[in-house]
């Protein structure tokens, strides 16, 4: 298995024609709207990134637990009366905002992200817990321009085909500790995802939500093609993303897998703001 640090990884990932190729995968997914459950924005996206070796790894969860850690103003989603957490490991590519390049060294590193499911206005996204990254300018501009709960990360992580190990401790000095240690990859040929299953519920969603300094509701639209899941598997040596929730995450985890995912991301903006086109 290779082992590298987030700049190793950037290294290996930034090949100017694979940054120029991958640019153009992500607007070239606006060209796909039909699946999605409200129109596109009418305004010009904001970020491109492109999202790769995925791992969704979910947890049923009482949702009390959940309403005691996510805001009250955001109503939780459940699928057949459970709520469900989620911890997701992967790799940003090629980030970089409308118009412009992806800059070396900068665009892309590895994340991970504890996430669960809420429902504003008919539309569901998804609500993060926390986000961690190893890249400290993607942490500041996630938290200034998103209003999002990001860390630093010392993350060492590395694929070798379809097999990735990951590593990644939180080092931020303004957030409680956690750490996240696995191997994980794909486990079995694409799913057929069937509208109304689990796992159309988890992952085709094209907003998230967040809140102001006077607790107002905020969505950032995304759009991408519909997720290309395969089952997963997972070897986890450890895992305390939830632990500063105080949130139990109990039994084996419904494993799925991504390995390319291409999006473009809007600006936030107040949900009661005027619709989509």
């Amino acid at each position: 298995m290779l082992l590298r640090g987030a700049q190793g990884i950037a290294e290996q990932m930034l090949r100017p024609a694979q940054l120029l190729s991958g640019s153009f995968r992500q607007r070239a997914v606006l060209a796909e709207t039909g699946h999605r459950p409200w129109p596109l924005p009418a305004e010009p996206w904001f970020m491109g990134q492109t999202w790769c070796d995925l791992l969704f790894a979910h947890w049923r969860v009482p949702a009390e637990e959940l309403r005691r850690v996510a805001p009250p103003e955001l109503p939780l989603d459940t699928y057949d009366g459970s709520a469900w957490l989620g911890v997701t490991p992967f790799f940003v590519r090629g980030l970089r905002l409308r118009g412009t390049a992806p800059a070396p060294r900068l665009s892309s590193f590895p994340e991970i992200n504890v996430r669960t499911y809420v429902e504003v206005g008919g539309k569901p996204g998804i609500y993060f817990l926390s986000l961690d990254a190893a890249s400290w300018p993607a942490v500041l501009a996630a938290r200034r321009s998103y209003r999002l709960p990001y860390f630093r990360s010392r993350i060492v992580a590395g694929a070798e085909g379809h097999r990735v190990a990951y590593d990644a401790t939180r080092i931020s000095g303004d957030g409680p500790p956690a750490r996240f240690e696995a191997r994980y990859g794909p486990d079995g040929p694409p799913l057929s995802v069937r509208p109304g299953s689990l796992e159309r519920w988890l992952t085709e969603r094209y907003c998230l939500f967040t809140l102001d300094e006077e607790r107002r509701i905020h969505r950032g639209d995304i759009h991408h093609l519909p997720w290309r899941l395969r089952p997963g598997w997972a070897e986890i040596g450890t895992n305390t993303m939830a632990m500063p929730f105080d949130i139990a995450i109990q039994g084996d985890p419904l494993l799925h897998f991504s390995s390319r995912q291409d999006v473009v991301i809007w600006r936030i903006r107040p949900a009661d703001a005027s619709p989509s086109a």
